[in-house]
Formats: structure tokens, sequence, C-alpha cells
């Protein structure tokens, strides 16, 4: 483990007697008490991640807009200052090398892409080779930020009474404002990446420490990975590595409305557009066991004794307590209704084709 990075809270994480474990090429916390507790927490209460280890790449310069725009999937021409998009930057063939996050910032022409932990090396790269010709400066300063994720129904009450940030009050879900904690800068989000309302606190590695003690001296109760990952699917969130991928485009994803195909050019327009139109092999879609079983990542999906696909994502949901799953299976048995099976080692558990959201999220709008 020597080789693996570590956050900016790494020592509170230890002194917290977090379970450990390598992800996107960091040490991060996979629990501090339990998976049930902490997911738990976040649905119910208010829970807060160390999500330090996400990559902050900003992008500025005369040509900043017309160049994200060339690399991303949405349309940022129509974006305030202090708005947030979700969207991706593709390879031509439309595959996916990363979803992300843009952030507009209020200085013209300057934006803020928050990119997924594994692919920082890889995202800046393939940005910097998208770059000739565009007159940008890219400055990779994930190494400089630190990030805590505020999540739950009392994730505003909790920010504006212990954090004193009363301009949590006024920001809308994917809207943003620059401002300061305790004298220091930090940039305050609202979006989430677990199906209730929530906030993101960007700032240096030292402030980030300060507000993650305020914060567990107050009573907030800190949530590893292993609870991130259990609320992101049940509301249908996708996981890089999992739901997108360079082999899963973001409309056999289910995304397409996050890819503006009325932009005039972007990388992978032209297949994705082939692929609104022609359709794709594969789809992404729910399925609900009938039967006790966990059906995990990789796991084939059988329809009349043919594999049909494989599981991207599956648990027991905590909130329902249906075992439940997202897959990647062929079009044509892609039917909300359809009865499948999912192959558990060497039994098969019967199940229905459902929606992908199998939890309705929180939001507030």
């Amino acid at each position: 483990m020597e080789d693996l990075l570590k956050t900016c809270l790494y020592d509170r994480h230890e002194a917290l007697k977090a379970q450990m474990s390598p992800f996107g090429g960091f040490i991060m916390p996979i629990q501090y008490s339990n998976i049930l507790e902490e997911h738990q927490a976040v649905r119910q209460k208010v829970g807060m991640f160390d999500v330090s280890h996400m990559g902050e790449i900003f992008v500025s310069g005369p040509d900043a807009e017309a160049f994200i725009n060339h690399i991303f999937t949405n349309d940022i021409r129509i974006m305030p200052a202090g708005k947030i998009q979700y969207g991706m930057m593709l390879y031509p063939g439309g595959g996916v090398v990363d979803d992300l996050l843009v952030y507009k910032l209020t200085a013209p022409n300057h934006y803020l892409l928050v990119v997924n932990a594994a692919n920082i090396a890889k995202d800046e790269e393939w940005i910097r080779n998208q770059s000739n010709g565009y007159e940008v400066c890219i400055d990779n300063q994930s190494d400089r930020w630190g990030e805590i994720a505020l999540q739950g129904p009392e994730a505003e009450r909790i920010a504006i009474e212990v954090l004193g940030l009363e301009n949590a009050r006024d920001l809308a879900f994917y809207t943003f404002t620059e401002t300061t904690w305790n004298g220091s800068p930090i940039l305050l989000s609202r979006t989430g990446y677990t199906g209730e309302d929530g906030f993101e606190f960007y700032a240096a590695p030292e402030i980030i420490v300060a507000l993650w003690d305020k914060l567990i001296e107050n009573g907030v109760t800190p949530c590893g990975l292993g609870c991130r990952d259990t609320l992101r699917f049940e509301v249908g969130l996708p996981l890089y590595g999992h739901e997108l991928s360079a082999e899963i485009s973001p409309i056999e994803a289910g995304l397409g409305i996050f890819v503006k195909t009325d932009k005039e050019e972007f990388i992978g327009r032209d297949s994705i557009l082939r692929q609104k139109e022609e359709g794709t092999p594969r789809k992404l879609v729910g399925i609900e066991l009938t039967e006790k079983a966990i059906p995990r990542a990789g796991y084939p999906v059988e329809c009349d004794g043919e594999v049909i696909g494989e599981v991207t994502t599956g648990y027991q949901s905590i909130s329902t307590g249906k075992y439940v799953c997202m897959a990647l299976v062929k079009r044509a048995y892609a039917e909300i209704g359809r009865s499948v099976s999912v192959r558990v080692r060497k039994k098969t558990f019967a199940g229905v084709i459902c929606k992908k959201r199998f939890y309705d999220k929180n939001y507030k709008k």
C-alpha cells in the first residue's frame, strides 16, 4: 500500500478506526461503524464523506467555453456563473473517458472540472491532448484541494447552524457559491451522489480538516465509500467503471439527456447520433430478484437459458430490503416486466426487469 495516495483527512480516518481500503489510487475509508448505520444516517438525518480523492482541473482562457463544449457532452453555453452541469467526455466511438461536473466560476472564462479519482491522470492527459488550436490554460490542482460531502435531510440545517454558512439556504440544486468560512475561501455547492439533499465543501486541505473536526464535534456521522455506493446505487446513479466506461456509452446507460446532440459538434457526437437513431445493442436496466440472493457485479443475466448480459452493480437494498441490481443486457430483452434470472455461482435466481431507480430521490429543487 506504499504507493497509494492519502487524502488530507487520512489521520482523522485512522483516529476514528475506519476500515481502510484502496480505491482509485487512494487509501480510503470504506466504513467507520458499519455500512447499514452509515447508509441510514444519510437517508434519515445527515452524514458526511471524505471525497478529497476527487480531481479538480481548472480550465481558463479566451477559448475556455468553446473548448469545454468541444470535449463535454452537455452544453455549457447557456450556463450562468454559479451553475453546475453533469455530463461526460467521450471517445470518438462514443465510449466514456469519464463522467464529471463542470462548474462555471465567477471569474470570466474560468471553469472547474471535477473528475473521478481513478481517472485524474488519464483525464488531464486527454484534456491536454484535445486542446490544440484553443487558447486555454489547463491547471490540474487536485493536490491543492480537499472536499467534504455533507448529505442527508438535515444537511442544510447543519451547514447553517453548525458551520454558519447562511448562504447554503439560498443555493438551488446544482448551483454553487464562492464564499468564506472562518475567513478562508471555500467553494460551497449543492449537488450530491446519494439521492438526498446535500452540499460539498471544496477548500485548501487545512480548511477541510478544520471543517471535518467541526462537523464531528457536532455529531455528524462520518460515512465511508461503502455506503456511498449503496446510496448512489439505490437511486440509479452511475459509477464509472460499472455503469459507464470506455465500452459503455451514455446512450446504453440511459443517460442521453446529458448528451446534447443539438450542439454543432463535440467529440463523439457522430457516434452518439448514430446510436440514438439506430438504437444500441445493449441497455442498462434494473432487475428485482424474486428470491433471496445478492447479485454482484459481473454475474451473468440469463433468459431461457441464454446469457443476455451481466450485472454492473447489485445489493440487497438497505432502504427497501429488496434484492436488486443494475445490469447491462441485450436490448431485445430489456422491456420492463420481462422475467429473467441471475446466475449466482452455480445456481440461478429468478427476477424481473424493472426501472433502475429503486428508491426515490429527495433533492431540494
